[in-house]
């Protein structure tokens, strides 16, 4: 609205001027000019007026449009959870997040000059075909023509902008997957030959913008070049009426004006036809990304194979060795009550003999703990114990945690509930999985590690997973300001913070991947005592390689093939050769 009452009140001034110079200056009547001489006054002060309110609405709704685009974007980016890396890449959320929001709203605000041009333009083809009726259709004429030319221009600046896109957003995600695997690049001498994919890949995007540069030097040339020929069309002809006494001077100096003026708006309307094609290009990249859907519904339906939902309610049994008799990790249909009873080492009875450190208060069993099982891999975690589990392949670790945890559809239950029947914020209530890809956010590090939970709660999951000493090296302790993803600590360091982040959350099931794969024999055994101490009540399952863990462990499951082939503690499943030959090789490595 405003900016049609700004291009109106321009578009009058030069009828104004003209009337002020024929019934005025060349009339010789004073109050006649200065009742013009008001009136282009008074439009005068409307237009700034309304241009001023103009530009804060178009402001308005392009940042309004940008952030609100930006907050549906982060709620789909939750919304997928861990599907999102599998979905869509690094760079495409990138691009998304920041180019595309940008050109979106720059696409909207564009939208209030682009109808004040349309409406400037009719209402000076209206005033040029009431002095002059070819003068209006010379206007009415020209301007579709002029569009026709530049809209010929669109279509393929909007298909070279889209592959340009494309490919920006691959660029971006390879440069993001370079500089966070850098320490890995450097380890395994890959820097050059990354670094010649990335100039590779960068020389195929520098062709793609070249592309589009070519079109839009194109574009701007006739954005100048038609507005200009037809203004000059307009002036020439009505020179030619006045020289021949069909206009009069002030008629003239107001043609002038209309033909001067008509090159704003048409600029503007030709300016809005590529701006509207890049927002429709952003537009359509970030309506794809939120059209995705996540990997399962809330209530997911019985997977193929697994014989209704009543089959879910307890494990498959697997024919084999005497110990896979019985479902992995309890001990009969009796057993699911309670804890199975430790078959090796003594139970840490007596968290305060953890190491000298402050003693763990012992935490409140949960009143009904329920088992944690994955029919497709005969693996069950009995609740309230400390179980380990050793896969052959790591690629099994990863994939039987997703089931567990819900991050991929399963037939996996907690108790006789399918995990796909419960709704996504109970299962993350109760079961968190913390891997080594988890992230370390920017801020201060108390509040990054602490969560719900108090100090006193924190400083024992400090000493648990062993990071007094990263606290201790800090210059401000836990006030310290962490940075972003955590650079400021090496690998080992932010692997024991992530540890203390996921022990502060204190859910029923913590799974841990691989919580130790990055500091030393020590340390590891630290740990191990650790988390057993403090999670004691509580079901931990812990997916790792590693002697020192397995053998703190309570009960031991080996996956073979994303099958579990074996079970017992540490000590008994040494006899077994496949056991052993991963075991070794980690005590090799």
């Amino acid at each position: 609205m405003y900016g049609i009452i700004h291009v109106l009140a321009q578009a009058l001034i030069p009828a104004a001027v003209g009337k002020a110079i024929d019934a005025g200056i060349i009339a010789g009547d004073q109050r006649a000019l200065l009742l013009w001489g008001g009136a282009v006054v008074t439009l005068g002060v409307i237009q700034a007026a309304a241009g001023i309110l103009r530009d804060r609405a178009a402001l308005t709704t392009r940042l309004g449009a940008a952030y609100r685009t930006a907050q549906h974007i982060t709620r789909q980016a939750a919304r997928l959870g861990a599907a999102l890396p599998k979905r869509v890449a690094k760079g495409e959320i990138v691009n998304a997040g920041v180019a595309d929001i940008g050109r979106l709203g720059e696409a909207l605000a564009e939208t209030a000059r682009c109808s004040g041009a349309v409406v400037a333009i009719a209402v000076v083809a209206a005033i040029l075909l009431d002095t002059s009726w070819q003068l209006g259709l010379l206007v009415l004429l020209g301007v579709p023509l002029m569009v026709g030319a530049v809209s010929l221009l669109i279509r393929p600046l909007h298909r070279r902008q889209q592959r340009l896109r494309e490919q920006q957003a691959e660029l971006t995600g390879r440069a993001v997957d370079i500089v966070s695997g850098l320490r890995v690049l450097r380890g395994v001498g890959g820097e050059e030959v990354f670094a010649h994919r990335y100039r590779a890949d960068s020389q195929r995007v520098r062709a793609a913008g070249v592309a589009v540069a070519r079109v839009e030097a194109l574009f701007e040339a006739a954005k100048v070049l038609l507005p200009g020929l037809l203004t000059t069309a307009v002036v020439w002809l009505g020179a030619h009426y006045v020289a021949t006494g069909r206009m009069g001077a002030g008629q003239l100096v107001a043609f002038y004006g209309y033909a001067v003026y008509l090159a704003d708006p048409l600029r503007r309307l030709t300016a809005a036809a590529g701006r509207l094609t890049q927002g429709h290009v952003a537009a359509r990249r970030i309506t794809a990304f939120l059209a995705l859907r996540p990997e399962f519904a809330t209530g997911a339906a019985d997977p193929v194979g697994c014989g209704g939902l009543g089959s879910l309610a307890r494990p498959v049994l697997r024919e084999g060795p005497a110990s896979l008799v019985r479902p992995v990790g309890y001990e009969g249909p009796g057993s699911l009550a309670r804890p199975v009873p430790y078959e090796g080492h003594a139970p840490f009875a007596d968290p305060a003999a953890y190491e000298g450190h402050a003693p763990f208060a012992r935490p409140v069993p949960y009143e009904s703990p329920a088992p944690l099982a994955d029919p497709a891999s005969g693996l069950t975690v009995a609740p309230g114990r400390f179980t380990a589990v050793a896969c052959a392949s790591p690629a099994d670790a990863a994939v039987l945690a997703a089931r567990l945890g819900r991050y991929t559809g399963s037939a996996a239950t907690l108790g006789d509930t399918p995990l796909g029947d419960l709704p996504p914020d109970e299962v993350r209530r109760r079961i968190l999985v913390a891997d080594n890809d988890d992230h370390l956010f920017a801020g201060p590090l108390r509040e990054e590690l602490r969560g719900r939970g108090d100090d006193t709660e924190l400083e024992r999951a400090i000493d648990a997973a062993c990071a007094r000493d990263i606290v201790e090296a800090l210059p401000d302790g836990l006030d310290d300001l962490v940075a972003e993803s955590g650079r400021n600590f090496s690998g080992g360091q932010r692997q024991r913070l992530r540890l203390v982040r996921a022990l502060m959350a204190d859910p029923e099931v913590l799974i841990l991947v691989e919580p130790t794969s990055a500091v030393d024999a020590h340390t590891e055994a630290r740990i191990a005592r650790g988390v057993s101490a403090l999670r004691t009540g509580r079901t931990t399952l812990v997916f790792t390689t590693s002697p020192v863990v397995l053998d703190r462990a309570d009960h031991v499951v080996y996956v073979d093939a994303a099958k579990a082939v074996a079970q017992g503690s540490h000590g008994e499943l040494l006899t077994d050769v496949r056991y052993r030959a991963v075991v070794a090789r980690e005590e090799a490595a």
